[in-house]
């Protein structure tokens, strides 16, 4: 449970921006994941009507429940832009505080509101009073030193449901290994829900964060990308011990073929087949020629190319 939102199971697809997007939540939803996390969406852009914002904000009624994330750092417009989204059908709001590139940390934005705990409260608590759904919270380890059970306890104190740890710090990005014992130390410090982060890249993984760090829930971003199988995977041996078997070539090509027709409905040919370029590379990691078919991929116009190039793959 998140406040009042039932899960099916504790495997979470993690917000990732330019990855999870509309179509790919619908085919993680469908292979088990228990809740899937929208991209990051900037509480500035929805003040100001960013035209862009709106597609981010799209939700279908089969993969709830849904997450949506916002990010920002004004107290204010942050609360205000929640309530003014709240009538949408997401479940979960969650606040992030994780993100560690550049452009979104020299705003004062993303991982770097770690470094400054009473913006933190001012941020949680208008938010937490702002709308009635749940609000949860994606940190990090901390951004150049460990505080996430500080904001952590902030977080809880503010009312706030649940919360996700990386256990990295803004300064490692994704490199090294994930500090899983920083979540244990958080899943002791706070009442409400823990998830973990970091380095969760099959059944085996999982299982093994759980047991390690008393954390209530998983959640699964790089290991997800070319791979939505590894819910169906984790759910299952979570639940009964066992690993269903890898998907072959044709279960590929169909997930593949189904992923490019979302893209095409959700976002029209142009935008659908650049987008896919990334998913194909990462579906395709490890076969035969695929070094190839990367290549042809990149020059890629039109579905047809696409669709074509999908069957010479997996001739």
């Amino acid at each position: 449970m998140i406040g009042n939102v039932a899960l099916d199971n504790q495997v979470i697809l993690a917000p990732m921006a330019g990855v999870t997007d509309l179509p790919f939540r619908l085919l993680c939803r469908k292979q088990g994941a228990g809740l899937v996390c929208m991209e990051m969406v900037s509480a500035k852009a929805i003040f100001y009507n960013n035209k862009n914002t709106e597609s981010l904000l799209e939700i279908a009624p089969s993969e709830k429940p849904a997450s949506l994330q916002l990010f920002g750092s004004e107290p204010k417009i942050i609360a205000d832009m929640a309530k003014r989204i709240e009538e949408r059908p997401f479940s979960i709001l969650d606040f992030n505080m994780g993100c560690p590139v550049p452009k979104v940390v020299n705003n004062g934005e993303g991982s770097a509101l770690m470094k400054n705990p009473k913006l933190v409260e001012e941020i949680l608590s208008s938010l937490v009073k702002a709308v009635n759904k749940p609000v949860t919270v994606k940190i990090r380890k901390g951004f150049d030193k460990a505080n996430a059970v500080e904001i952590a306890q902030i977080a809880e104190s503010c009312g706030v449901a649940a919360i996700a740890v990386h256990g990295r710090t803004r300064e490692q990005y994704y490199s090294g290994r994930a500090d899983w014992d920083i979540i244990a130390q958080v899943k002791q410090a706070v009442k409400i829900p823990v998830i973990g982060n970091g380095d969760v890249d099959g059944p085996q993984a999982a299982k093994d964060m759980l047991e390690q760090t008393g954390c209530d829930g998983v959640m699964i971003g790089r290991a997800a990308q070319g791979n939505p199988w590894i819910f169906r995977d984790v759910v299952s041996f979570l639940d009964k011990g066992t690993v269903p078997e890898p998907p072959g070539n044709q279960e590929k090509k169909a997930l593949i073929l189904e992923h490019a027709a979302l893209q095409l409905r959700c976002k029209g040919e142009y935008t659908a087949v650049r987008e896919l370029r990334k998913h194909l590379a990462w579906y395709t990691t490890g076969m035969p020629h695929s070094a190839r078919f990367r290549q042809m991929i990149n020059a890629m116009e039109t579905m047809e190319e696409l669709m074509a190039g999908v069957e010479t793959i997996f001739a």
